[in-house]
Parts: C-alpha cells; structure tokens; sequence
C-alpha cells in the first residue's frame, strides 16, 4: 500500500462493511448488522475490514498520507466489531487531542529538536490509527491470562507497521499505544517492530522481565491508573502443563524500567478520557514533548 492508494483502499473496506451489514441483517443479527453499517459511511477511513468472526478493522482518523507522527492503538480482551465503538472513541479522543487548537506549551522533539506544541502546527501532520488487527480475548478466560492469543497477533502487528512506514515513508515517528491484553501483543512483537515510542496502558505485564528484554529500539513507556483493577492482578508467569499462566513483570515498577507516567485516578477504561491526565500525557509523547510528560 502507499499514500497513493490511500483512497482506493478506504473506498473498497467501505464496500465490504456494507456488504457485512447487508449479511449480518439476511441473518437476523441487527446489532452486528448496525455496526457494519456505522463502518461503511463516506466519512470512515478504512484500510482494512473483515467481518467474519468477531470481526476485525483498522480505521485512520486524519491524514495518514501527510503525517509525520502516527499513533496506532492496539486494543486489549473483548474487543471485537460488537463492541468497536468504545474503542473508536478512544482513538477519535486521541485524535481530537493532538489537533486541537492552541494547545500551548512546548517541549522537546523525539529526535532532540524543539516541538513547539502551538496551535495546529503540532498536531496538523498527525494521524491516528485503531488497529483491531487480531481476535482478541474474553476477559474472563484462560486466553486472557496466557500469551497464545498474542503470540498470534504479533506476526501481523509486525506487518501492519511495516506496511504503514510504506505509506507514511521512513522519516514519520510511530508511536504504539498498547492497552491491556494489546500490550502482550506489542510485547510479542517488540522485537525489530519498526517503532518510535511503545507505550504500555493498565498492562498486565508483556511477558518480558524488563524493558530491556523487549529488544527494541523503542523508547518504553508505562502508566496504570490509580483505580485500575489490573493493580490487582498477580505479576508473574508460571507454567502450567506446558502452558505459560501469566505475563511476568509488572512493567510500572522500577524493575521493569519503562519510563513510567501519571495516568491519574482513572480507571481501566479511562486512559483515552478526554480532559484526562492520562490523555494529555499521551498527546505529549505523540507529539515528542517529552520533557512535558508528567511523571508517576
């Protein structure tokens, strides 16, 4: 794919949806049917679609062709095209918070410069993408809790960006915003995936025992909100029967050596809430602010 055959490629994922809908409807499932639908209007970007299973998608909210900063969201467990309207409102959020008006401050640049961090012009070549790229896991469930579904995903995450650095060209910065169970897929797919920032949200570990252990080039990031149950959650990784139960190191702690940062008091879902500590830190990394991060 490149950014010339952007259009083409949202047009024909437009067309599949409709024509999901229209099935979904022949088969008297209504609500699959109206998120289908939801997916086939002019307006949506689309560059991929399946609405087979639980379906998958990945939409655009910007200019992807002009961006030079991309932020893609991996989702966590229970994310599928049932429920895909929460996790597109995270990303809209994500969007709407990188292009708004004077947003003031500055900070500085992931490659050592300065960003301004003024008006548009800090987040007018910005584009971000909702990537529900692979079948994600119910959270009440063995696969939950075991790397299998992620291990999976890891190989077409690595796709995905590889063909999105196509589009964008080698210069862009991509950051990848990774929430829950989503941060066990970047976590498989760390090693050599062609990223800028990876940013770890209410994780319930990645299956490494730090950071380092990633083997990325990435700089890593980490935050959990302060009512976030996945706190709760034990951090380790035992085997059982052949089967690893668990995800290892908790990646908020000093031992693991992320660059950890204040998400606030917000819950598990609470991460893209706009207005929120959490979302404004996340804005600042997209935007290579980095000194305005606040930290946890």
């Amino acid at each position: 794919m490149t950014a010339s055959t952007l259009e083409g490629a949202y047009a024909a994922n437009r067309a599949n949806a409709e024509l999901a809908a229209r099935m979904a409807a022949g088969h008297g499932d209504r609500h699959r049917a109206a998120a289908d639908r939801a997916l086939a209007t002019p307006s949506r970007r689309l560059l991929a679609f399946d609405g087979r299973g639980s379906g998958r998608a990945t939409e655009v909210f910007g200019d992807l062709a002009h961006a030079d900063r991309v932020a893609v969201l991996v989702p966590g467990s229970d994310t599928s095209l049932d429920t895909y309207e929460r996790f597109r409102t995270a990303a809209a959020a994500l969007h709407s918070g990188l292009t708004r008006p004077a947003r003031g401050g500055t900070g500085t640049g992931a490659r050592g410069g300065t960003d301004t961090g003024t008006g548009t012009g800090s987040g007018s070549g910005t584009a971000v993408v909702a990537w529900l790229g692979y079948t994600t896991p119910a959270t009440v469930s063995i696969t939950a809790i075991t790397p299998d579904r992620a291990a999976e995903a890891a190989s077409d995450l690595r796709e995905f960006v590889r063909g999105l650095r196509g589009v964008t060209g080698p210069d862009s910065r991509i950051t990848l915003l990774c929430h829950s169970y989503g941060s066990v897929v970047c976590g498989r797919a760390a090693d050599g995936l062609d990223v800028d920032d990876l940013v770890l949200l209410g994780s319930p570990g990645t299956g490494a025992d730090s950071a380092a252990e990633l083997r990325t080039r990435a700089r890593v990031w980490a935050a959990r909100g302060g009512e976030d149950w996945v706190a709760e959650v034990p951090h380790t990784d035992v085997d059982l029967f052949g089967t690893t139960v668990g995800f290892g190191t908790d990646p908020v702690s000093r031992a693991f050596g992320a660059r950890v940062f204040s998400a606030g008091d917000g819950g598990h879902s609470d991460y893209f809430r706009p207005g929120s500590v959490c979302l404004a830190n996340l804005v600042r990394i997209v935007l290579g602010e980095t000194s305005e991060v606040t930290h946890g």
